[in-house]
């Protein structure tokens, strides 16, 4: 074989070299994970609120880039666990690190909390390539910045600090490209155009989720569970009929769900359709159901039928 032609092998061969792996996106509760998380695949497929604690279980997110594909896993925000309920959505978080080829760990600039050295404590413990994202730096002066960058770079080797904000999808591009410096040589997990493992009954559940976080206080949404019954095509009337049930745990709370004459439980259905018919791309008739389900984050049935689901990949 001529030079030439050796060269033109060994150059095609280093094309179709790929790089792909797991990162675990962890955190204390309400630091921006789930925000990160979408601008980084440039779609939703983990809801936010401004409430702590939205997101109650391991959510994948896949962004495939020319030869690099990295599969994120959303997880729980990582706090002091009292309920069964709360220490099973830890366990989500903490699960995620067993397995991941690398860690991106989201720290909000503008609210710290000692709780952050418990993070620290399960990064070493994990022993993974690490990142650290400083987030939300739209709300600090520049320089409070540079003690902080200081401050965590004499901690931890971390591979980057990557200071951003992932609302004004400032610095998330930096993230994406130091992620895939350290990523192993690997084939792809997932096709390219796929951008989450998550079933569409699941997806639905979560934004009609999303939306009584965002229309309810207090205790109400932190009771609330979301389970979709029915997803049924209908074709002479041209639309995707899902019939969901929300579950709470006292009477009380179904009332106020419901509200006067309804009004409540027309806004969440109403806000939750308009969201999935632009997702979706179609027309929706959404069927929403309120039922009590007395105490149902005590008893870990309940929880992973309704709540927690044990998602297999």
């Amino acid at each position: 074989m001529e030079n030439n032609d050796k060269a033109s092998v060994e150059e095609k061969v280093e094309e179709k070299k790929t790089k792909s792996g797991f990162v675990a996106i962890i955190g204390l509760p309400n630091v921006g994970k789930s925000t990160l998380l979408n601008q980084m695949l440039g779609t939703k497929v983990s809801i936010v609120s401004p409430k702590p604690q939205t997101t109650r279980f391991n959510v994948r997110g896949v962004l495939t880039r020319d030869n690099a594909q990295i599969v994120f896993i959303d997880t729980p925000g990582i706090h002091d666990a009292k309920s069964l309920f709360n220490k099973i959505m830890v366990e989500e978080a903490l699960a995620a690190l067993e397995d991941v080829d690398a860690v991106l760990w989201v720290l909000d600039v503008t609210h710290r909390l000692p709780a952050e050295e418990k993070i620290l404590e399960i990064i070493k413990k994990a022993n993974k390539p690490t990142i650290l994202v400083l987030n939300k730096i739209d709300k600090i002066k520049k320089n409070e910045l540079l003690p902080i960058i200081d401050y965590f770079s004499k901690l931890h080797d971390f591979k980057a600090i990557i200071p951003i904000s992932a609302l004004n999808n400032d610095g998330v591009d930096i993230v994406i490209d130091e992620l895939i410096k350290i990523l192993p040589e690997g084939p792809f997990y997932y096709e390219p155009d796929r951008i989450t493992d998550i079933p569409l009954s699941l997806l639905i559940a979560e934004i009609i989720r999303e939306k009584i976080f965002l229309l309810t206080f207090e205790e109400v949404p932190y009771c609330t569970a979301v389970k979709v019954e029915e997803i049924r095509e209908e074709p002479e009337r041209n639309f995707l009929y899902i019939q969901a049930t929300i579950f709470v745990e006292r009477e009380s709370q179904k009332g106020i769900l419901i509200g006067k004459k309804g009004q409540m439980l027309k806004k969440i259905g109403t806000l939750a359709r308009e969201e999935l018919e632009f997702l979706l791309g179609r027309r929706i008739y959404l069927d929403l159901w309120v039922k009590t389900l007395k105490d149902w984050r005590d008893k870990e049935f309940h929880i992973r039928r309704i709540a927690i689901p044990l998602i297999t990949s």
